[in-house]
């Protein structure tokens, strides 16, 4: 026979039957080192690292750009063009005054008064544009000061001359003599020029080498992630892929059924530790494999074994069968011959019988039918779950009116009233255990009724959980709260047969229905006044029993074990009442 495959439920069952095997030797313990998690952790901090710092690279390069970029083009280039407009407005003072000099017009005096406003504007504007350029602030000083110079020595001078004296002779002199100062101021143009030019090429060159430092940086770091990256994989791929694939392999290989391969243990310490994880479960399959071999053996010869109980379960239920035919047919009708034979001899000499007699007759025909009505309430409760299996779909309203129905005689006779739902829910259930579950509940609430008052009965119903809650509550004389377990238990009575009959089978039938159906039945301990008696019924669909025990308590002979096979030499006052016809409750 070939070895099944090894369940979970096996190696349980391995361990449980005995003290199990020492486990495999795992060899030394295995070395700590870094794990699958920490190698990630660091390869990406080091491209962290990277990333972070030719940011900060690159940013200040930016910054280095963005400064040289802004000297030449906010500060350094305006300063030009604003020095060149001073020097022309400086340029026009003179020719102003030189022409002034000669003619004497004062329109040649406009463009003096013109370039002197233009000077001093620009002036100012040239300070705070150079105002971090202290050599262009210098030239620009310089300047000042030998046009200041020139203005104070010949230009202004001319100006009071031509108007003291007239144009010509003294003031044209003086304009001429003025020449080599303007001369001065020309020579610092020529520096200030100069430097603005030296500045302003200094400046492109910085430039261009920040950008390109800023470019060679890029690349450098983008080529530096390259090759971290490359070499993070290879490391990776030696230090944590590699062990994986290996440990995979050898995984699989001991899973398709080479469990004497050996795993061995490699790379990253949490690998390593799953690698010796793997290689213990692999001992320990291999001895459950072994000692399921052996129970297999074992389970072989206790196979043997069980189908020998099988065929003597089969032969003692054949047995049950038939004594259910005996105790249904057989034991009754001698019962049946005992009641009828004393009833005859009461009719027959019953002139020859004292009342002692006739007291001792009705004596032995009511323990002759109490037997009968025993009897059928025991085959009654024996067949509940295996001759009622007829389940169906039905409105609990159908058995509910089929049990009022059959208690129409003790409910006109008592007066007793039942309020009821108009409409009750459907499910799966068995008719006949369903009238016979209300008759016992509601019978027994008519018999137990008290004297002071109607009885009332009330049938509620709601849905809880997946179950329907019904309850039967009525008005009679209750049930001590101490017998609430007690009361459902076969053949326990609360009061005295002379009190009421019965023969204490009836709510032990109500809790065997109703667990069969998959619900359960309980007192209400609380109830102050009569009895209040609380059931569930499982409101989802169930598959219906098999009918195929149906006929289980068949007689051999093909006669039903009803009992209601009239005897021989039977009376007409010997007849048995049904099962359902008993009404006694555990509160009797």
């Amino acid at each position: 026979m070939s070895t099944p495959p090894l369940t979970v439920r096996d190696a349980e069952t391995a361990e449980a039957a005995g003290p199990a095997a020492p486990p495999p030797a795992s060899g030394p313990p295995p070395r700590r080192g870094l794990t699958v998690r920490t190698w990630f952790m660091l390869a990406a901090l080091l491209i962290v690292a990277l990333t972070v710092t030719g940011a900060a690279v690159v940013h200040s390069l930016l910054e280095e750009t963005a400064r040289a970029s802004d000297r030449l083009v906010d500060r350094i280039a305006p300063a030009q063009v604003e020095a060149s407009r001073m020097q022309v407005a400086m340029l026009n003072q003179e020719t102003g005054v030189r022409g002034y000099a000669l003619a004497g017009d004062r329109q040649f005096l406009q463009p003096y008064t013109d370039g002197l406003a233009t000077e001093q504007e620009s002036s100012a504007r040239l300070r705070r544009l150079l105002a971090d350029e202290p050599r262009l602030r210098a030239d620009l000083d310089a300047t000042l000061r030998a046009v200041g110079a020139w203005r104070r020595d010949y230009g202004a001078v001319v100006i009071d001359q031509v108007r003291e004296k007239g144009p010509g002779g003294e003031a044209a002199a003086t304009a001429a003599r003025g020449k080599p100062a303007f001369d001065e101021v020309r020579a610092t143009w020529a520096t200030q020029n100069r430097h603005l030019s030296q500045v302003r090429a200094e400046s492109r060159t910085d430039l261009r080498h920040t950008r390109t430092m800023r470019d060679w940086t890029l690349t450098a770091l983008f080529i530096a992630l390259l090759v971290t990256a490359a070499l993070l994989a290879i490391l990776l791929h030696y230090a944590v892929d590699r062990p994986l694939r290996m440990l995979r392999s050898a995984s699989r290989r001991v899973a398709d059924g080479d469990f004497t391969h050996v795993i061995g243990a490699h790379g990253p310490a949490d690998v390593r530790d799953v690698a010796h994880a793997v290689e213990a479960m692999r001992g320990r399959i291999t001895m459950a494999l072994e000692q399921s071999t052996e129970r297999e053996r074992l389970l072989q010869s206790r196979t043997a074994e069980l189908d020998a109980q099988t065929v003597e379960l089969r032969r003692s239920n054949a047995e049950l069968e038939q004594f259910a035919y005996v105790a249904s047919h057989d034991l009754q009708e001698p019962l049946r011959k005992v009641a009828s034979f004393c009833q005859m001899l009461e009719r027959r000499c019953s002139d020859q019988l004292d009342d002692r007699g006739r007291q001792y007759i009705a004596f032995a025909v009511d323990g002759a039918k109490r037997m009968q009505v025993l009897i059928n309430d025991l085959l009654t409760f024996s067949r509940v779950g295996r001759l009622h299996q007829h389940q169906r779909t039905l409105s609990l309203g159908e058995p509910l009116d089929e049990a009022l129905a059959n208690l129409d005689g003790p409910l006109t006779e008592s007066g007793a009233s039942v309020e009821r739902p108009d409409d009750l829910p459907e499910l799966t259930a068995d008719p006949t255990l369903m009238v016979m579950l209300w008759q016992n509940l509601i019978g027994n609430a008519v018999k137990f009724r008290s004297p002071d008052r109607e009885a009332v009965i009330r049938v509620t119903c709601e849905r809880e959980d997946g179950h329907w809650h019904l309850t039967v509550t009525d008005n009679g004389i209750g049930i001590p709260a101490e017998y609430a377990d007690k009361i459902f238990v076969i053949f326990q009575r609360l009061h005295s047969r002379d009190a009421y009959a019965g023969t204490g089978i009836g709510l032990a039938l109500c809790k065997k229905i109703v667990e069969y159906h998959g619900g359960r039945i309980w007192l209400d301990p609380d109830r102050e006044e009569g009895s209040r008696f609380h059931f569930t019924l499982a409101a989802d669909d169930r598959p219906a029993a098999p009918s195929g025990a149906a006929a289980s308590d068949d007689a051999p002979d093909g006669r039903t074990a009803d009992g209601a096979e009239a005897s021989a030499g039977g009376a007409p006052g010997g007849d048995v009442p049904s099962p359902t016809d008993d009404l006694q409750g555990a509160s009797s």
